[in-house]
């Protein structure tokens, strides 16, 4: 059953959009329900001819803290696909472009708080280029082994949402 939308403001806040629906529920019940209107983004799982994954450990200032992840952005209003976000994403974050692509699907991060919806992708045949950060993002490389990323998961070290999902997903497909 979809909920009536009874009224609806959406505001701008940087970056994300915020959206206060006023609703009548199934039921007949009124509910004030809000939620973030994120941009669609993408993850990339990167694999270099040895096997291993290049990483990031990046600065995250929600958190006030670094955080392994996987190399992941929006997609542009510009961007003719997730698959042209994911190119560029990896390239301009890891400095490698890659040869070869696997689209591994899409998830929803959080449907009960944002729109947000993120393509994952697994990218081999790396070749290297030139990295091209932003000037807000403090990126660190780092190449593990399928190992080494298992244990930073195992451990609760690697918590980078899409990447969990990016790398789940890549295993049930390629097992």
């Amino acid at each position: 059953m979809v909920w009536k939308i009874h009224s609806s403001i959406q505001k701008k806040v940087d970056r994300f959009g915020i959206t206060v629906d006023e609703v009548i529920l199934p039921n007949g019940e009124e509910k004030t329900f809000s939620y973030l209107d994120f941009a669609k983004g993408v993850c990339i799982l990167p694999i270099t001819k040895d096997g291993e994954v290049i990483c990031l450990k990046q600065y995250r200032h929600s958190l006030k803290s670094w955080q392994w992840e996987l190399p992941a952005g929006m997609i542009d209003k510009t961007d003719p696909s997730p698959m042209d976000t994911a190119k560029r994403e990896l390239e301009e974050e890891t400095g490698y472009s890659a040869v070869h692509w696997l689209e591994l699907g899409s998830f929803y991060p959080s449907p009960g708080s944002t729109s947000e919806e993120i393509f994952l992708f697994a990218a081999a045949g790396l070749n290297p280029s030139e990295q091209k950060l932003e000037n807000s993002e403090q990126i660190e490389l780092h190449k593990l082994t399928m190992e080494e990323l298992k244990t930073l998961i195992k451990q609760g070290d690697f918590k980078h949402g899409a990447g969990l999902a990016a790398i789940l997903r890549y295993k049930f497909i390629t097992e």
